[in-house]
């Protein structure tokens, strides 16, 4: 059974402030864990389902995490032949506009793992929030 603490009223502020600085710290690692579980699981998914040429596409996945106004923000990106990647998803235009290039006949390979993991992560960061860390 939990203790509980006496706070004398001219130390409440400084007691609340502590609380919430602890459930926003737990919250956010919690939130950095799963940004970045699912950041994995993605890279993965695309990394197995590009097509493969010379392997070098294939092989080129990689994975970038940076902060951005508190957020964590985690790319993944083609750092091998990052511009075949719209290409390949997409589909474009022949040599000389007569016609297009349909995308890639194994299909979109990033949609798909987007589509797949992000909107799960979504439901787990706000669960996440529910429970405080």
């Amino acid at each position: 059974m939990a203790m509980s603490k006496i706070i004398k009223a001219e130390d409440i502020a400084v007691e609340l402030t502590e609380a919430v600085k602890d459930y926003t710290e737990e919250v956010s690692k919690a939130i950095d864990k799963e940004v970045s579980s699912t950041a994995t699981k993605m890279k993965r998914e695309i990394k197995d389902n590009s097509p493969v040429d010379s392997g070098d596409y294939r092989d080129g996945w990689s994975r970038k995490t940076s902060k951005r106004d508190g957020e964590t923000v985690v790319t993944i990106y083609n750092k091998d032949k990052p511009s075949l990647t719209h290409l390949l998803e997409f589909g474009h235009a022949k040599a000389g506009g007569e016609g297009r290039v349909p995308p890639s006949p194994k299909g979109g390979h990033i949609i798909p793992a987007y589509e797949k993991y992000v909107p799960k992560m979504e439901r787990n960061i706000e669960k996440i929030i529910e429970r405080g860390g």
